[in-house]
């Protein structure tokens, strides 16, 4: 619940910067007249849209499991991010639009100074909101934010460019440049759109997270215990900011339910000391078969049947298969 209050939290900052670095542009863009100012506002009005939208889905996600929801609220994050993907899709062919019309119809860009030092102050505080942004949302597993702030940190690197453009207007007067570096950045804005998108489209159809997933299992195998004969069928879900984790857990077979218990209680600390609290995990335990035998690496086991072979060390593949493992 804290991390949830941080994000929320920080996100009202990404908004309030947003608004205000709206202003910032469009009186840089009635200084100078630049269509590529132009484009960098209308950006902004996405970041403003988008951050509201990702407030209200912080606001949904914090909000504790109800019978309606028994696995919580997290997942309308996802559906937040791809708002914002669109949008930012849509910000991209406007720009597109206004940029061709502008080199049909190019007009004189007036008050350069102003403009550069205007754009250049509302770029360097995007890359600072947006940088913490990142770092927040990926120790909180806030998809928004991080989401949120890739869009800012894009922003700033097209805001390098319109300086860009704008210091080669003053310098050379062709007007011309100011449409050309509008239309490039606008597909820089469209790429990282559907990036966001696809990203956001992965999380709503529970897919599978590859390098969480391998963190994971190396974790594992760092910290197994003696009695971890085998895990299978491991399986990892984001709801938001919240990681459901389940898998069947194989142990010796006369342990009774309070040890087999004990057992799942040092896997469900284990991971929360690396994840924090905000981790479900849900264990189903089977007891050892004859052919466990091979693979177990308990050494003072009493009804041992058959010698030990070798040891299998868990990877995303085989830990991930609803099977349990043999030496051979």
């Amino acid at each position: 619940m804290e991390n949830q209050q941080q994000n929320f939290f920080f996100q009202k900052i990404v908004t309030v910067t947003a608004i205000l670095l709206f202003t910032i542009k469009i009186i840089a863009w009635y200084l100078t007249g630049s269509v590529a100012v132009l484009t960098d506002a209308l950006e902004s009005i996405i970041n403003i849209v988008s951050g509201f939208v990702g407030l209200y889905s912080l606001y949904l996600s914090a909000r504790p499991k109800d019978y309606n929801h028994p696995y919580g609220h997290g997942k309308v994050e996802f559906i937040s991010a791809g708002v914002e993907g669109v949008l930012i899709i849509i910000a991209g062919f406007l720009i597109i639009y206004e940029a061709l019309i502008n080199l049909r119809e190019p007009h004189e860009i007036s008050r350069l100074d102003y403009g550069i030092a205007l754009v250049a102050i509302s770029g360097l505080i995007n890359f600072i909101v947006g940088y913490i942004a990142i770092k927040i949302g990926r120790k909180n597993n806030s998809f928004p934010l991080i989401a949120g702030g890739k869009h800012l940190q894009t922003d700033t690197y097209s805001t390098i460019g319109i300086i860009i453009g704008l210091v080669l207007i003053g310098a050379t007067g062709y007007v011309w440049i100011d449409s050309a570096v509008a239309l490039l950045f606008a597909l820089i804005i469209i790429y990282t759109g559907i990036k966001i998108l696809r990203t956001s489209l992965a999380g709503i159809m529970d897919e599978a997270d590859e390098e969480l997933l391998k963190e994971v299992v190396e974790y594992l195998n760092l910290h197994r215990q003696e009695n971890w004969i085998d895990m299978h069928n491991l399986r990892i879900i984001k709801y938001g900011s919240i990681l459901h984790l389940d898998c069947h857990l194989t142990v010796p077979w006369f342990l009774n339910v309070h040890e087999a218990h004990r057992e799942i209680d040092v896997l469900s600390n284990l991971i929360k000391s690396k994840y924090g609290t905000s981790v479900e995990l849900f264990v189903h335990t089977d007891g050892c078969l004859d052919f466990s035998c091979r693979v177990c690496l308990k050494n003072d086991c009493s009804v041992r049947k058959t010698s030990f072979v070798r040891k299998i060390n868990w990877n995303v593949e085989n830990i991930s298969q609803n099977k349990k493992h043999d030496a051979f």
